[in-house]
């Protein structure tokens, strides 16, 4: 029996889906490919398991085996980050920073965090979230001249404000975040630290950026973008506040876990742990650098002026276009962008003024400095010729080249799923 013959519609959906990832190139900050042991684990048999509570604590008989996966998860992400408690259960980012809000704050409590529209997270605060129709939400910004955080600005509005929480962490930030400055800002004024490192755990992971692990009170991360794991959340903490977390996510947001999630989170935390992770992980960087150091000397204003991570902003302003139609250009000559908001930004968030570029998908695809600079210049040339079709499916043309020369890690798919299996 074959998905072919019993859902062809999911299966045409499944091919393309494939087909899209192979030809196009994917500078999405947030988006990775995932592992072939990782992919393989996520859709084992585990999914059919059902396993509320912890290990050694569920609800459910005949849990002694995923009690396993789990606890071999929490140990390996003990290790690669070095933190005292790690709960592995978060569904997604979003979840986690739910139950870490729960576990430390009652409902209309205040918290500080960076503006969406500043680089910031909707789970930061926002009205749109539960962050901020939950508590009350105040906002931090950048400095308008350098486009990155001001500490004594900020220490100036905690003080002010005297929130309970102060939230770190980015969406669409460039430049390397100072944990101990910011848990020394809120500790001088009776608030915790989350610090949110969704996007940046996998340089956290090798060294590549300052850990928050011994200056924030809670760390949060998904376990997908740079650490190229399943989509899904973690929480890591002071071992003081253990309880609290592992109750706010069961039971207080979540009832079962996804077992067959948290085992391919514990496959892709062992692939962490090695040595050719790191190097990945400096390619990412090196790439973003490239790219953004190109993309300047072609014209573009990078915001902030460059970048530290695996992401940068471009103000499409001087080139007199917007986000969405930067996206929409783009994408038809192959390359897949998000719009973003740049700090200030005159656009809506619809429409936005930048876009946001990352390099994460294309490092995992074998690119190195050579590919990014290519890739800068197909990118100018699309932009330059935004509305000309004929052009685009010119560029489109040469980014395959380049994609089929650079292949997705998915061949091994099927003999990997045989190996676990």
């Amino acid at each position: 029996m074959s998905l072919v013959s019993q859902d062809p519609a999911i299966s045409q959906i499944l091919a393309q889906e494939l087909q899209r990832q192979q030809t196009e190139l994917n500078l999405i900050a947030s988006e990775n490919y995932a592992d072939p042991l990782v992919l393989a684990v996520t859709g084992s048999i585990l999914t059919n398991k059902y396993a509320e509570g912890y290990p050694g604590k569920r609800y459910y008989g005949g849990c002694q085996f995923v009690d396993q996966a789990e606890r071999l998860a929490i140990e390996r992400a003990q290790q690669l980050f070095q933190a005292p408690h790690v709960n592995v259960q978060p569904h997604s980012g979003s979840s986690a920073n739910l139950a870490a809000y729960f576990s430390v704050l009652q409902p209309g409590a205040k918290i500080l965090g960076l503006r969406l529209s500043e680089g910031g997270h909707l789970t930061h605060g926002h009205q749109v979230s539960f962050s901020g129709k939950f508590y009350q939400a105040l906002s931090y910004g950048v400095d308008p001249e350098t486009e990155q955080i001001d500490y004594q600005a900020l220490e100036q509005l905690v003080a002010q404000q005297r929130p309970q929480l102060l939230v770190c962490g980015a969406s669409a930030y460039a430049r390397t975040l100072d944990f101990a400055k910011l848990a020394a800002i809120a500790h001088a004024h009776q608030a915790l630290l989350l610090a949110d490192i969704a996007h940046i755990a996998g340089l956290v992971a090798t060294g590549l950026h300052p850990s928050p692990i011994n200056h924030a009170d809670i760390v949060t991360s998904t376990t997908h973008k740079t650490l190229r794991g399943p989509r899904g959340g973690l929480i890591m903490s002071r071992i003081e506040l253990a309880e609290q977390i592992d109750k706010a996510v069961m039971p207080g947001v979540q009832g079962g876990p996804l077992v067959h999630v948290i085992a391919a989170k514990a496959v892709a935390f062992a692939l962490a742990l090695q040595p050719a992770f790191k190097q990945y992980q400096q390619q990412v960087l090196t790439n973003a650098q490239v790219m953004a150091r190109t993309l300047a000397e072609l014209g573009y204003r990078i915001v902030s002026g460059g970048t530290d991570t695996h992401l940068f902003l471009v103000d499409l302003r001087l080139q007199n276009l917007t986000g969405l139609a930067a996206e929409k250009a783009l994408g038809a000559a192959g390359i897949t962008v998000n719009r973003n908001c740049i700090p200030g930004d005159p656009e809506k968030p619809w429409i936005t003024s930048g876009i946001r570029l990352g390099t994460p998908a294309m490092t995992t695809r074998g690119m190195r400095e050579p590919e990014a600079q290519e890739i800068a210049g197909l990118i100018h040339e699309a932009l330059q010729h935004h509305n000309q079709p004929h052009k685009l499916a010119l560029i489109k043309m040469r980014v395959l080249t380049l994609c089929t020369l650079f292949g997705l890690p998915y061949q091994q798919a099927t003999s990997s799923s045989r190996a676990i299996a």
